[in-house]
């Protein structure tokens, strides 16, 4: 059983948002949309992340017809411009949308009587007495009027009949007869009909001057009554989620202590595979992310894999992405280890700060930009920080760092197959910070460095240093006491294309683990920022990743698929095969890079037939997929804050003891985090030019020392202070590999080697 997530029963005044079937032609038939309703208007969007920039059609409800067809389906039309044919996905979820429905209506309808009224209270819960006295004085206030306008209809009728019997006579009499008494009888009653008349239209006003008055009272009455049914309605269905989860506890713990370790794994691959088809678990499906990628199909596994014994289950469990428990335990064997470092570390560990000061909202002219640069070099023109964050490049490529566990996981790992899934797992997981992240970090100067030393608490040492300006590239190198090193020298390139800008990062990425000697590397996707020149900005990342293990051949190809408009499948959604060096595939990775990646082990593959399209795509019968990697949340009030991460938010926090070329120390970044941009520009702009005539000084010396002006080399002649360039004899790239000392000179506290560059 597919586990969608449940929509919250609707509530007046609110949003509601939920998934149903829209009848889109004859050929597709039903599509499954994310419909929103909100201030009496019902959107649709093909997926939650168009949300934000992609309406696909609305309809105000003010003007629309609302018709149940049978239990799921049912129509909203507008007059005949707009009709939209629904289905939801049970009965109850139905109901859930025609109520709502029905209360946008409602509300949009009697929005403006309910102004004119004024601030009439409703009657409150807690007093229920008062409320029925009071509803019982108006019943016998309005029986009453009920009752006047009862005597003035029989008045109305008995004199209206004698009216109707004077003219009739009237009518008969013979010419010549004497009429005056006639006439006087029939106005005499006429004048009794009108005041009879008079005196129903009068109780007629009463009744419904005095319906008025209490009807809108009725009604927020009524409302009251429907919140508090909703809310009892929303309540057990989080008693009866509970209780559907504690039921599962229950088993998973009267079956797994009974058991050996290999017994355990067994149990519980056991209760995964029952798990297909009674989890309710909201996490557990990627409704649109499970479409047919174009390469390759998953399908679930045939059962007689899960009911492997408990033997056998020992004997692949090192491949197949079970170790969680095994990772539990070493954790725990290490925290109570008399010989674990944590044991014997007795200082408190840091607390590092969890805000910024707000983002201010400056205006910016871009005219008053433009209308400076014309005629001038492109690298010469200033831009101010209105475009940027308060961090630098060097700090964002730290930022790759934030899941680090990871890697830990990877370490622990016995099979190079499995370790391949958590490397590219973490490959994936360093785009997840640029989601929201819009503006543009600060070029580092020549020589600046950036240290993230995260030994005590997180087991890791990271060092950035940007090693050349022309073109602009950068160095990183972190180590951990977990046994693995990451390195990578990454230099920018961009393109613009009017509406969107291309940032592609070359250069390589290299991780080692010291247990295994496994050498992995990669290179980054294609980043585009969309929107440059009119609308909001957004991000997107596309391209591919080969993850390649020089060590043993193996190999994990990572497609991230490019946001289009008329594509099915979930944006930013990325798929990856796991594959030995002989080309067998045994792992598939899917899921999206800003949200989380899940990993299936390959049971059995083979080919399918030809598609539409003519292409012949593998089928991958997997095991139950399993969630390797999740984004962490952002802190609140991150919307302010430029969207950074709970680590961001500490990168350029003060620290004594850094470099003095340490990015912390930049005097016209930390203006603009502290809301002083325009000291900021101005020191950006003096550290530009200092920066200009430190080069042209350097050039000079080396045209001096050279025999002729030709024999000067033409690239700058700087040489990277903790850097140094070699060739990696395993992957073949050229790069700048840390030679050491940094964290030496920190602890001796002599850093007169590095250069003045602020």
């Amino acid at each position: 059983m597919s586990s969608e997530p449940k929509s919250p029963t609707p509530t007046p005044g609110d949003t509601y948002k939920g998934w149903l079937f829209k009848w889109t032609n004859y050929i597709k038939g039903y599509q499954r949309r994310w419909f929103v309703l909100s201030n009496g208007l019902l959107s649709y969007y093909r997926t939650q992340a168009e949300m934000g920039h992609t309406c696909r059609g609305t309809i105000n409800l003010a003007t629309a017809n609302i018709v149940v067809e049978d239990s799921c389906n049912f129509v909203i039309s507008n007059g005949g411009a707009q009709t939209y044919h629904l289905k939801a996905s049970s009965e109850v979820e139905r109901q859930r949308w025609i109520t709502a429905l029905e209360l946008a209506f409602d509300t949009g309808n009697n929005s403006d009587d309910s102004c004119e009224d004024g601030p009439s209270a409703p009657p409150t819960s807690g007093h229920g007495g008062g409320r029925t006295l009071d509803i019982q004085s108006t019943l016998r206030t309005l029986g009453s009027k009920v009752e006047d306008l009862d005597t003035c209809n029989d008045l109305i009728v008995k004199h209206g009949s004698a009216l109707q019997r004077s003219l009739s006579e009237l009518e008969g009499i013979q010419p010549g007869a004497d009429v005056g008494d006639k006439m006087r009888q029939v106005t005499e009653r006429a004048t009794l009909f009108r005041i009879t008349s008079n005196a129903m239209i009068n109780a007629c006003r009463d009744f419904l001057s005095l319906a008025q008055n209490h009807s809108k009272r009725w009604q927020k009455a009524l409302q009251l009554e429907r919140d508090q049914r909703v809310r009892l309605e929303e309540t057990l269905e989080q008693l009866a989620k509970q209780h559907n989860h504690l039921e599962r506890a229950f088993r998973g713990a009267t079956v797994l202590p009974s058991s050996n370790s290999n017994a355990a794994l067994g149990s519980k691959g056991a209760l995964s595979g029952k798990g297909d088809s009674s989890d309710e678990d909201d996490n557990n499906v990627f409704f649109d992310a499970m479409e047919e990628p174009a390469e390759f199909i998953t399908v679930p596994a045939d059962p007689k894999y899960h009911r492997r014994s408990g033997s056998n289950v020992s004997g692949f469990s090192n491949e197949t992405g079970m170790d969680d428990l095994s990772v539990n335990f070493d954790e725990l064997s290490m925290a109570s280890s008399p010989e674990s470092p944590q044991s014997l570390e007795l200082e408190p560990v840091r607390q590092r700060r969890s805000r910024i000061p707000d983002k201010p909202n400056y205006y910016l002219n871009l005219w008053s930009i433009m209308k400076n640069c014309i005629g001038k070099e492109l690298s010469k023109i200033p831009m101010p920080v209105n475009f940027n964050e308060p961090l630098s490049m060097l700090q964002r490529l730290s930022e790759d760092l934030e899941y680090y566990e990871l890697l830990d996981k990877a370490s622990k790992c016995q099979s190079s197959l499995e370790q391949m899934c958590y490397v590219a797992a973490f490959t994936v997981s360093s785009y997840s910070t640029t989601v929201h992240r819009t503006g543009k970090p600060f070029n580092p100067l020549l020589g600046e460095t950036f240290e993230l030393d995260r030994l005590r608490e997180c087991g890791y040492r990271s060092l950035c240093e940007q090693v050349s300006h022309h073109p602009p590239a950068a160095a990183h190198h972190a180590f951990s006491e977990k046994g693995w090193t990451l390195r990578q020298e990454i230099t920018l390139a961009s393109k613009f294309r009017g509406k969107y800008l291309s940032i592609m990062p070359l250069g390589a990425i290299q991780c080692m683990f010291a247990k295994s000697n496994n050498h992995y590397s990669w290179k980054k996707v294609t980043t585009t920022v969309h929107n440059i020149i009119v609308g909001k900005l957004w991000i997107d990342q596309s391209g591919e990743i080969d993850v390649v293990n020089h060590k043993t051949g193996d190999r994990c190809h990572l497609k991230f698929a490019p946001y289009s408009y008329f594509s099915r499948d979930v944006p930013r959604k990325v798929t990856g095969v796991v594959t030995d060096k002989d080309g067998k595939a045994h792992y598939v990775l899917s899921g999206t890079w800003d949200e989380k990646m899940e990993f299936s082990r390959i049971m059995q593959s083979s080919k399918s037939e030809n598609g539409a399209e003519g292409k012949q795509r593998t089928v991958y019968q997997t095991l139950k997929a399993k969630e390797i990697w999740r984004k962490n949340p952002l802190p609140e009030g991150a919307e302010t804050m430029y969207f950074f991460s709970s680590l961001a938010l500490t990168l350029n926090e003060p620290e004594e003891g850094v470099a003095p070329t340490d990015s912390r120390r930049r005097p016209d970044q930390r203006l603009m985090e502290d809301g002083h941009w325009d000291e900021a520009n101005a020191e950006k702009q003096r550290l530009e030019e200092k920066q200009r005539m430190v080069r042209r000084e350097r050039e000079r010396e080396v045209i001096k020392a050279a025999q002729t002006p030709d024999e000067a080399p033409h690239q700058d002649s700087h040489q990277a202070l903790w850097f140094e360039k070699t060739d990696d004899a395993q992957s073949g790239e050229t790069l700048h590999v840390y030679k050491g000392g940094y964290w030496e000179t920190k602890d001796s506290g002599a850093w007169d080697m590095c250069p003045d560059i602020f």
